[in-house]
């Protein structure tokens, strides 16, 4: 299992780490009006999924504002941001920072993504920082785990991997 600190502290990551070529694991959180939202929600399309502890956070909202700004650059890719926060503040948080193009998600009730993508912090009960991209067959296409949780993902290898999807 992939090695991450959060504050220079090592962490314990609980799940199965996710790489590339990997059938991507089906998955079930929140969508920001309570709605059950999963994989197969978005068959048959490409998708830059974006994993932040919480959007109310310096890094985080730097990442979900990236993608929300490049999305227009990303055909038939789905931007996809997964979070513990719930869905009320994710949806508040959205509005405010005027985020139309990144669609978010919670998975804070049952921690569902964060065990099956190998990102949940068993210390903190939040996501480490992630970045998955999965083709419009649901195979792992580009995995990336930042060593450091408070660090910035690398935006663009992330969006190269996401317009060389098919």
């Amino acid at each position: 299992m992939k090695k991450i600190t959060f504050h220079q502290e090592p962490v314990t990551l609980l799940g199965n780490e996710v790489k590339v070529g990997d059938k991507a694991p089906d998955f079930t959180v929140l969508s920001n009006d309570l709605n059950e939202v999963t994989l197969e929600n978005y068959k048959g399309k490409v998708k830059l999924i974006s994993v932040v502890p919480s959007l109310d956070t310096g890094v985080c909202s730097d990442q979900t504002r990236r993608f929300n700004e490049e999305a227009d650059n990303l055909d038939n890719v789905h931007v996809l941001t997964i979070s513990m926060d719930l869905p009320f503040a994710q949806k508040r948080w959205c509005a405010a920072e005027g985020i139309e193009k990144v669609s978010t998600f919670s998975d804070h009730r049952d921690a569902d993504f964060g065990e099956k993508y190998g990102v949940l912090i068993k210390e903190l009960r939040l996501l480490a920082r992630s970045i998955f991209v999965v083709d419009s067959n649901d195979e792992v296409a580009y995995v990336e785990y930042v060593d450091e949780v408070s660090s910035h993902p690398d935006y663009e290898a992330a969006l190269e991997a996401a317009k060389q999807a098919k």
